[in-house]
């Protein structure tokens, strides 16, 4: 799977939305996931999780400046994001259908700060770049 010259333009543009308020959808999105799929809690047992707590605030920009990484490198995802993708395979081991809730949760966040710009087709670029990312982020689990 890859991505069209107009999907990767769509990514791009409301990237830049997205950058100015990185620690805020970072922190939005692990909530929504905490909230939603509780499971995804047992990688965190150090972590005070309660909504906008500082580890909250730090892991969920953590995650978004990763996603930047593979935004700036969207011609070549799978290089910028191999270390990521070493460390949650054979480090931390996280079961990678987390991976697929995680980039639903931050779908919902984007569609929700963003609703005029988060129509349909930047709906389905995205979508489409974060199943490029969750595939890239679980290939070391093969």
């Amino acid at each position: 799977m890859s991505l069209t010259k107009s999907e990767r333009a769509i990514i791009m543009s409301i990237w830049d939305k997205i950058g100015m308020q990185a620690e805020a959808i970072g922190t939005e999105t692990l909530d929504r996931l905490f909230s939603s799929f509780p499971q995804t809690k047992t990688y965190f047992p150090h972590f005070d999780l309660h909504p906008g707590s500082p580890q909250l605030r730090t892991h969920g920009s953590k995650v978004v400046a990763a996603v930047g990484d593979a935004v700036k490198n969207i011609d070549n995802i799978a290089s910028a994001l191999t270390k990521l993708s070493e460390l949650h395979a054979y480090i931390l081991r996280v079961d990678p259908v987390n991976f697929k809730l995680l980039s639903h949760c931050l779908l919902v966040t984007l569609a929700a700060r963003f609703p005029s710009d988060f129509t349909a087709e930047v709906h389905a670029a995205w979508d489409k770049f974060m199943s490029i990312l969750s595939s890239i982020l679980t290939e070391k689990y093969r």
